[in-house]
C-alpha cells in the first residue's frame, strides 16, 4: 500500500512542478515587479488559485480539523466569516493599494505616515514570519504527511537512536527529516521563481487540494455509514453527538459566537485584508476588476471550506474519539485509513503543494519586505534592481534555515491551530488598526502610527505572558478574542485623539501612480451582497 501511495505522490507532484515551468519559462524575474508582483499581469483565476491556497496550508487542513475535532462545526467561523473580509477587501482596501501601486504593507505605510512607521512595520513583519508563520506551515505540514503516507513504515525507521547522550524517537526523526525535506522544496521553488512562479503551481495544486478535500469528506461519510451513502453517514453523525454540529460556538469552546463580532472579525479582516503574504497575490493584479474577480471568487469558494476543512475533524472525533489520538494528528489518519492508495498519494502530493504555497508565500513576502524595506532603505539605497532581488534570494535562505530549526520545537502544542490564531493576535490588530486609521482618518500624523504599533504590540503582550495580566482577564470572563477587540479599540482611540491634539498640517491623499487601471468590476457589490446573504443563511442554518 505505501508504495502505492509513494508512486502516485511522485507521478503528480512532478506533473504539477513541470506543468508550472512549462506555463512559466518565459518570465521575467529580474526585476522587483517581477519577481514579487508577477509583472503585475495576473489574472483572476490565478488570483483566486493563489489565495486559495496560500490560505489552504496544513495550518489549515490540519490544525481547523483538529480544532473541529475538539469543538465541532462552530470553528467554521474561520472559514465563513473569512468571506465577509475578503468582501471589505474587494470594495474597501484593494482599490486603494491599487492606486498607490504598493508592493508592500509597510510601504504604504511609509506612504501614510513615514519611514520610521514603516520600518517598525517591517520588523514585525519579519520576525513574525521568521518566527511563527513559517515553522508553524512547516511542523504542521510535517505532522500531516507523517500520518497520511505513514511516514514510519515508508522509511523504516521504527527504532530510536542515542544522539550526544540523549534518546530520539521514531516520530521525532520523522518529524526532524520532513521539515528539513519540505523546507528545502520550498526554498528552492521561491529562490528560482518570482510570484507567478508560485501563483501557477498554486492553481494546479488548488484544483487538486479541492478536489481531494471533497473526495476525503465523501469517502469519510462513507466510512461512517458503513456503505450506506453520505447523507446516511450524516444523520449518524448528528444522532451520536447534534450539539457538535451547531455553528454557534458555545463559551468553552474556541471560538464563542460573541466573538466573531470582535477578536474573530478583526483576526479575519487582517489576513484578508492586510497580510503581506496574502494581499500580495491581489497587488499583483493586471487591473482592479482581474483583482477584485479574484478575491470574490475566492470568497466564493471559501464557503465550500466547512466541507473538507471541519467535517473531517469532526468525523475523525466519531472514529476515534477512543483511541486516545491527538486532534491535530486525526486528519492525517483519517486521510490514510478512508482513502484508496494511489488517491492517498496523489492528495499527499496536493498537501505537500498546500504546504510549499504558504510556505513560498512566507518567503517571498519575507523576502520583499527585506529588499524594498530594509535592504532599499537601509543597507544599499543605490543598488540597482537586480542587486535588490539577488540580496532578496540571498535572505530568503536564512529564513528558510531559521524556519526549519524552530518547526519540530513546536511539537507537544494541544492545538496548533488555536496556538497560532493567538500568536497572530500580537501583530495582526496592531498593523490592522494603523491602517485602518490611516486610510479613514487622513489628519491623523505620523507619531500616531508608531504610537499604536507600540502600544497594541506591547498591550497584547502583557495580556498573553504577564500572569498578573493574564490572570486579571481571566477573573473578568474576558476571552482572548474580546481582549483583542478592545485592544483594537484602545489603538484606535489613541490614534484618534493624537489626530486631534496634533493633527497633520495637510491632508493626507493617496497618489495615483498608474500601475493598473483602476476601473471596478461592475459585478462586485451584487456578487458582495449574495455571498453575504449566503454567510448569514449558513449560520441559521446550522444554528441550533
Amino acid at each position: 500500500m505505501t508504495t502505492w501511495i509513494f508512486i502516485s505522490f511522485l507521478t503528480f507532484t512532478a506533473f504539477a512542478a513541470g506543468l508550472t515551468w512549462l506555463i512559466t519559462r518565459r518570465d521575467e524575474r529580474s526585476s522587483s515587479d517581477g519577481f514579487f508582483l508577477g509583472g503585475r499581469s495576473l489574472t483572476f483565476p490565478i488570483i483566486a488559485g493563489s489565495l486559495l491556497l496560500t490560505n489552504l496550508s496544513t495550518e489549515q487542513m490540519v490544525g481547523l480539523n483538529g480544532a473541529a475535532f475538539n469543538d465541532g462545526l462552530s470553528v467554521m467561523a474561520w472559514e465563513v466569516v473569512a468571506v465577509l473580509a475578503l468582501i471589505v477587501m474587494t470594495l474597501f482596501f484593494l482599490p486603494k493599494f491599487l492606486k498607490g501601486g504598493i508592493t508592500t504593507v509597510p510601504q504604504f505605510l511609509e506612504l501614510r505616515y513615514d519611514r520610521y512607521t514603516q520600518s517598525m512595520a517591517n520588523s514585525i513583519f519579519l520576525i513574525a514570519y521568521a518566527f511563527l508563520l513559517l515553522p508553524i506551515i512547516l511542523y504542521s505540514g510535517a505532522v500531516g504527511l507523517s500520518h497520511m503516507m505513514d511516514l514510519q513504515a515508508l522509511t523504516g525507521i521504527d527504532e530510536p537512536i542515542s544522539l550526544f547522550g540523549n534518546v530520539i524517537m521514531p516520530e521525532t526523526i520523522i518529524l526532524w527529516l520532513t521539515v528539513f525535506v519540505i523546507g528545502v522544496l520550498g526554498l528552492l521553488y521561491s529562490r528560482f521563481g518570482g510570484l507567478r512562479t508560485l501563483a501557477v503551481l498554486d492553481t494546479i495544486n488548488g484544483v487538486g487540494l479541492l478536489v481531494g478535500g471533497m473526495t476525503i469528506a465523501y469517502f469519510a461519510l462513507n466510512k461512517v455509514s458503513g456503505g450506506e451513502g453520505i447523507i446516511e453517514g450524516w444523520s449518524i453523525l448528528r444522532e451520536a453527538a447534534p450539539e457538535r454540529l451547531s455553528s454557534i460556538g458555545k463559551s468553552d469552546q474556541s471560538v464563542p459566537f460573541s466573538t466573531l463580532f470582535t477578536g474573530v472579525a478583526l483576526l479575519n479582516l487582517f489576513y484578508w485584508c492586510t497580510n503581506q503574504q496574502i494581499i500580495q497575490r491581489t497587488l499583483g493584479a493586471r487591473n482592479l476588476a482581474e483583482g477584485q474577480k479574484g478575491v470574490l471568487l475566492t470568497a466564493a469558494l471559501k464557503l465550500l471550506g466547512p466541507i473538507y476543512l471541519v467535517v473531517p475533524g469532526i468525523i475523525a472525533y466519531h472514529l476515534y474519539k477512543d483511541t486516545g489520538i491527538g486532534a491535530d494528528l486525526a486528519y492525517g489518519k483519517l486521510v490514510f485509513d478512508v482513502l484508496p492508495a494511489p488517491l492517498t498519494g496523489v492528495f499527499a502530493a496536493v498537501m505537500v503543494g498546500a504546504i510549499l504555497s504558504s510556505f513560498n508565500a512566507g518567503l517571498n513576502s519575507t523576502s520583499a519586505l527585506f529588499s524594498i524595506g530594509l535592504y532599499k532603505h537601509i543597507i544599499n539605497p543605490q543598488g540597482t534592481e537586480q542587486q535588490m532581488v539577488r540580496a532578496a534570494k540571498v535572505f530568503v535562505v536564512s529564513i528558510a534555515i531559521m524556519a526549519m530549526l524552530i518547526a519540530p520545537v513546536l511539537a507537544g502544542q494541544d492545538s496548533i491551530f488555536k496556538y497560532l490564531q493567538k500568536m497572530n493576535g500580537i501583530y495582526f490588530i496592531p498593523i490592522f488598526a494603523v491602517v485602518v486609521v490611516g486610510l479613514l482618518n487622513r489628519r491623523v500624523p505620523a507619531v500616531a502610527g508608531r504610537v499604536g504599533l507600540i502600544t497594541g504590540i506591547v498591550v497584547i503582550a502583557l495580556g498573553y505572558f504577564v500572569p498578573f495580566c493574564a490572570s486579571a482577564l481571566s477573573s473578568a470572563g474576558i476571552h482572548e478574542f474580546h481582549f483583542l477587540g478592545l485592544v483594537f479599540a484602545l489603538i484606535v482611540g489613541l490614534m484618534l485623539a493624537i489626530g486631534a491634539v496634533s493633527p497633520r498640517k495637510e491632508a493626507w491623499q493617496i497618489v495615483y501612480t498608474n500601475e493598473v487601471d483602476l476601473t471596478p468590476w461592475r459585478g462586485a457589490k451584487w456578487v458582495s451582497l449574495i455571498l453575504l446573504i449566503l454567510v448569514v443563511a449558513i449560520y441559521v442554518f446550522f444554528a441550533s
